[in-house]
């Protein structure tokens, strides 16, 4: 099978390694190909989430898929660096270097310089992605939504007045608390698909969305022009971020609530449309909710990632739902 997968950060990555064991892709050989398995996956990363600081060009979501299939992610966090260690951030800060609530750490550091250094030459981020991953060997094809510049910002209101605050800001300071009035994805009007991504997904069996955030994760992949057009055409099957009303992780609702939209499974089916989504993979506890849901094959599971086993049912669920709907040419 070819699978293409548009996928944010920790939720994404560890679906993925779910779906690798799925499907047999177990030992990468270089960069982003694998030969050990006849099926392939590739990952559509979003890149909305990127922010430029001191000088360095942070690209939190690739980077997570990057190091949790790669075998180098903290594990108990699901972000960042395994053994890191923060003396960059603390040289940082005694110098008074802004903004302190952003803390990288030193291995992250590394991975960001050489990113700074071959987009300061000339690279687009898509090759520079592939030669980070020459390193650690993800096991899929990782590409960037765009080489284009996106990034997501969110108006909030508080004693400083009405303003718009990068969604990282908002998202780790002030760990969404602020209310969104809106989220804004700055420069995705103008943004191009990256090279290879419209043609992975031309030649895709299927499309698995995994449970990232739908608005600010796959949403975003979803908000460059020609993606979505894209896969309008292909079995599309999803994976509900939502379990019962609240988000399998982080802070899913207050982007839901900026857009008005509902926290609850049926109501990010009918957000993502019928006309996206073949398929709707959802926990058990919102099997009877997402019963009038029309236009699209609602199935059930346990949904919770709670080890690798259950992670990797998870994905062969969502992968025979794919092939159940292409009528077994998946």
């Amino acid at each position: 099978m070819r699978i293409v997968v548009p996928a944010g950060g920790i939720g994404g990555a560890r679906f993925l390694r779910g779906l690798k064991a799925a499907l047999g892709i177990d030992a990468p050989t270089s960069g982003n190909q694998t030969t050990d398995s006849t099926s392939t996956i590739t990952v559509i990363g979003n890149t909305g989430d990127d922010i430029t600081l001191f000088g360095l060009r942070i690209c939190p979501d690739l980077d997570t898929v990057m190091y949790t299939l790669g075998g180098g992610i903290n594990e108990e966090q699901g972000w960042g660096r395994a053994e890191e260690s923060f003396t960059v951030k603390e040289e940082l800060a005694a110098y008074g270097m802004r903004p302190t609530w952003f803390g990288l750490g030193d291995r992250d550091t590394a991975t960001h310089i050489v990113r700074a250094q071959m987009l300061a030459a000339g690279y687009p981020l898509s090759a520079v992605t592939e030669a980070l991953c020459d390193r650690w060997k993800p096991g899929v094809r990782l590409l960037p939504m765009t080489d284009d510049q996106v990034e997501t910002h969110v108006v909030v209101e508080d004693e400083e007045g009405r303003r718009a605050i990068h969604f990282q800001e908002w998202w780790i300071r002030h760990r969404a608390a602020l209310p969104a009035e809106q989220i804004i994805s700055m420069g995705a009007e103008s943004a191009k698909p990256a090279p290879g991504v419209l043609g992975a997904i031309a030649e895709a069996d299927a499309v698995i969305l995994p449970p990232s955030n739908p608005v600010v994760s796959v949403g975003s992949v979803l908000g460059v022009p020609g993606i979505r057009e894209a896969l309008l055409d292909k079995t599309v099957v999803g994976v509900s971020p939502i379990i019962g009303g609240a988000p399998v992780r982080g802070m899913a609702d207050a982007c839901l609530a900026a857009i008005g939209v509902e926290t609850s499974a049926a109501a990010v089916a009918e957000h993502l449309g019928s006309d996206l989504l073949d398929g709707w993979l959802v926990d058990e506890a919102d099997e009877a909710a997402c019963q009038g849901v029309e236009g699209i094959e609602v199935r059930s599971r346990p949904l919770y990632m709670s080890d690798p086993a259950a992670t990797e049912a998870i994905a062969r669920a969502a992968v025979d739902l794919a092939v159940e709907l292409s009528g077994g040419r998946a």
